[in-house]
């Protein structure tokens, strides 16, 4: 059997990380954009994350994570409108509260982040509310992970799943998988009426029912799935799974596999053209998906489903055809978010075989590493790529729960 030598891994590791320790080097302005200090995508956010695991498991310098911690919260806190998971105050609390297991050994600032959070999140679920009362239909952001409430919930469960924004998010997703009562279409209550890049548009005539962990309904998934396992449920929490997942088994593929995103054309028809198959990763396709439909499988006593989601991940991880469309290496679109995904689901699989193949996806990244990827971003690059390897690398599961934010566990 191929075995994983966690030597190279993690002085892969350390060679990622190096080069990223001096806030000041790598973003001597503070950043902008998605690369500001408050952002978890590319921004201090994401990189403290690293520097916070490595100090954590004793691999690395708490001078460097402090500094890190010191650069994210350098500007105002964002609480408005584009204040996400991935960005403001709900970054910053994600980011704070993965400096120690017990929240009262957190920095004092935690408070009052969650409460930001807390009150921008019930502006959200008001307005998401009076959206479904008029009988329309949600634009992506509204719910998805990277914009939406299953990103905030996905922070408040980790935060304080007892509290009562946690049940107010679960009850907002109960009743987004409701058909809408304004129509008879057939169609499920997250269908969309714009194309995947959030507009109207002739390649997405009617829109489109959106499949991804990031963007789609995977996303609500794997949050009702993993609450219900932490013992936070409300009313109708196992049928509004049944629905999601009933939905999902209609486009199920031989293999098996699943779309990214479903068009009228394939509902009109009820068929799926193989070009529909897109590369195995985290963002889209069968990897993410496959970790939401394992957990819903556990989550609801399915050993069936679950399964079958994990024969999805064996599948892919054997499949050297379907990896090699995985032209990327980091967390979102690449071979670091397949590893961490993988990894998740060989702890929580009723079988060895996932665990058995990390090694060779595990080689395969590393010898994408040559030479080291520029970007130093969390979502798409070196420090994504080494949180993965990390994990991948240690064998433990991460100290800080930095994959919580990919709704991984």
């Amino acid at each position: 059997m191929n075995t994983l030598n966690t030597v190279d891994v993690l002085a892969a590791v350390d060679e990622l990380a190096e080069p990223l320790s001096d806030p000041h080097t790598l973003y001597p302005h503070g950043g902008v954009g998605r690369t500001r200090p408050q952002s978890l995508l590319g921004g201090a956010v994401g990189l403290a994350l690293l520097h916070l695991e490595r100090a954590r498991s004793g691999r690395g310098s708490w001078d460097t994570a402090r500094a890190w911690l010191t650069a994210a919260a350098r500007e105002e806190v964002s609480t408005g409108r584009n204040a996400t998971l991935f960005y403001g105050a709900p970054a910053l609390g994600f980011l704070t509260r993965s400096v120690a297991d017990d929240p009262r050994r957190c920095p004092p600032v935690l408070a009052a982040l969650d409460s930001k959070t807390v009150e921008l999140t019930r502006a959200r679920l008001t307005l998401a509310h009076a959206r479904l009362d008029r009988g329309q239909r949600p634009l992506l952001a509204e719910f998805d992970l990277f914009r939406g409430l299953a990103g905030l919930g996905a922070y408040h469960l980790r935060h304080h799943r007892r509290h009562a924004i946690t049940r107010a998010v679960l009850n907002y997703l109960v009743r987004l998988t409701e058909p809408l009562p304004s129509t008879s279409d057939g169609l499920p209550g997250w269908w969309t009426e714009v194309s995947p890049n959030g507009e109207i548009t002739a390649d997405f005539p009617g829109g489109h029912g959106n499949i991804g962990l990031s963007h789609g309904i995977a996303a609500p998934l794997a949050l009702l799935s993993l609450a219900l396992l932490r013992g936070v449920a409300v009313d109708g929490q196992r049928d509004a799974l049944e629905r999601i997942c009933s939905w999902l088994d209609t486009w199920q593929q031989p293999g098996p596999w699943w779309p990214g995103v479903i068009s009228r054309a394939n509902v009109e028809t009820g068929q799926i053209d193989p070009s529909q198959r897109q590369a195995p990763r985290w963002c889209y396709g069968t990897a993410g998906l496959a970790r939401a439909l394992q957990l819903a499988g556990i989550a609801t006593g399915d050993t069936a489903r679950q399964r079958t989601a994990e024969a999805a991940m064996l599948g892919l991880l054997r499949d050297p055809d379907q990896l090699d469309r995985v032209t990327d290496t980091g967390l979102c679109h690449g071979l670091a978010g397949i590893g961490q995904t993988a990894w998740r689901m060989a702890a929580d699989a009723d079988t060895g075989e996932i665990t058995g193949e990390l090694p060779h996806l595990c080689q395969r990244l590393l010898a994408r590493l040559s030479p080291p990827p520029s970007d130093p971003e969390f979502l798409d690059g070196s420090a994504g790529i080494a949180l993965a390897l990390h994990t991948l690398g240690t064998h433990q599961d991460p100290h800080t729960g930095w994959d919580a934010c990919l709704l991984l566990a």
